[in-house]
């Protein structure tokens, strides 16, 4: 049978719904599992994430690294909570208990349209800071006095971080005077969330989001960086994108208006769930009738079309 503009035209519109494109999304990034609002690349996850958070290759293995990009630099994500949308980030330039770094670091900071705030467990300590030029040191002002205070800085309550800090066997052998290390908690960092070392005059920093249940062993803490992540305003999971999760599919985007597509493991992508896709390559039930109605329709198209 011929085929007409008619038929083709049907066949079009039947499909339409559904198939917006043929790309497909990962699920995993070398070890780390992708879920919603992160995606492996671009059209996957959530759009405002896309730019920041992204799957590279680091190496001729083909080995994969998932990557927070800021201004600062690129940070390495090191585990995500989806549960309680946490992102875990580690800063190679940074120092730590086990490494102290003798290279210029810029520091840390995120962009200011950036999704992301800091979890309130993360801790920022600056270390070999300049007593004589650093603006975190102020003189008291009295007569003269060479005594220096602190306003900037945290004492993190009865915990002496600094002190455990600079006891590392890393940092102890340059000698350090324990007053050039400051705790600076991300409040301190300003609207722009931005920990400029060469203006701060510290020529390092180092960062944890947990003691890790050993608060006087530093050689325990975990060290890097935690960032809280929100969906929306209102931090509301998009329905769409949990109706697609179900149907075994990866939420996605399309178009320059980035609208919402369900990417489908069969291949097929759809505006709202993966049932028609699996059903249509797996024979999987299908659990709306209205759709059980239009894969058979489809199929009689195709069959009366061709043959």
């Amino acid at each position: 049978m011929t085929t007409t503009p008619t038929s083709s035209l049907l066949l079009l519109l039947l499909l339409l719904p559904f198939m917006v494109s043929s790309q497909t999304c990962r699920r995993t990034c070398g070890k780390l599992p992708l879920k919603f609002p992160f995606g492996g690349g671009p059209g996957c996850g959530d759009p405002r994430f896309q730019q920041y958070v992204s799957c590279n290759t680091i190496d001729d293995h083909g080995q994969e690294q998932l990557t927070l990009t800021t201004h600062t630099g690129c940070y390495q994500v090191t585990a995500i909570d989806y549960v309680n949308q946490v992102l875990y980030i580690s800063d190679p330039s940074m120092s730590t208990c086990s490494c102290i770094n003798t290279q210029p670091s810029k520091g840390f900071g995120l962009d200011s349209d950036a999704p992301f705030s800091f979890h309130d467990e993360t801790v920022f300590a600056l270390l070999d800071c300049s007593l004589s030029s650093s603006p975190i040191y102020h003189s008291d002002g009295g007569n003269g006095s060479d005594q220096y205070k602190v306003p900037l800085c945290d004492n993190q309550g009865t915990v002496p971080i600094c002190s455990f800090l600079y006891s590392c066997r890393a940092i102890s052998t340059i000698n350090l005077p324990i007053s050039t290390c400051c705790v600076y908690t991300p409040v301190d960092l300003g609207p722009a969330y931005d920990m400029d070392l060469e203006k701060l005059k510290c020529s390092s920093y180092s960062a944890f989001y947990s003691f890790n249940g050993r608060q006087s062993d530093p050689d325990s803490w975990k060290y890097g960086m935690a960032l809280k992540y929100k969906f929306s305003v209102y931090n509301e999971y998009p329905r769409t994108c949990a109706e697609c999760e179900k149907s075994y599919g990866v939420c996605g985007y399309t178009g320059p208006y980035n609208s919402f597509i369900c990417n489908c493991a069969s291949g097929i992508n759809s505006t709202s769930d993966c049932y028609f896709g699996q059903n249509y390559n797996f024979g999987s039930r299908l659990l709306h009738p209205w759709k059980t109605g239009a894969v058979l329709l489809v199929w009689l198209l195709v069959w009366v079309l061709w043959t």
